[in-house]
């Protein structure tokens, strides 16, 4: 337990600083609503009604999220793996070759389909 010690007091240390700044910003900040300050804020244009059942989104966002979840999760292991790249050798080596090889040809998969293109 007193290795994880230092662990927990500053993870108790964040959550209180968190805790605290939001109530202090609560109590001390100013507290002038009006009515422009309490509509939505869509990058200076008036926000227009949306549908009943929500607004649709071009599926090129759903594709950019995915591109960027694909390419978070290969920076996951890239930084791992290049802190062990000496003890793995060359088994390590060819296994990250595979992996970039496989992200690889995703990427170059929804490149060639148009994925990326904003029209």
């Amino acid at each position: 337990m007193n290795a994880y010690a230092p662990i927990l007091v500053l993870g108790a240390l964040g959550a209180g600083f968190a805790i605290f700044s939001v109530v202090s910003a609560t109590l001390i900040g100013p507290k002038r609503y009006n009515r422009a300050k309490l509509e939505a804020y869509e990058c200076g244009i008036e926000p227009t009604p949306t549908p009943a059942g929500g607004g649709r989104f071009p599926i090129k966002y759903y594709l950019t999220a995915m591109l960027f979840i694909v390419f978070d999760i290969e920076i996951v292991f890239l930084y791992p793996w290049a802190v062990t790249f000496d003890a793995l050798g060359i088994f390590g080596l060819v296994e990250m070759l595979i992996f970039v090889l496989t992200v690889f040809v995703a990427y170059a998969y929804v490149w060639r389909r148009g994925g990326l293109e904003w029209d």
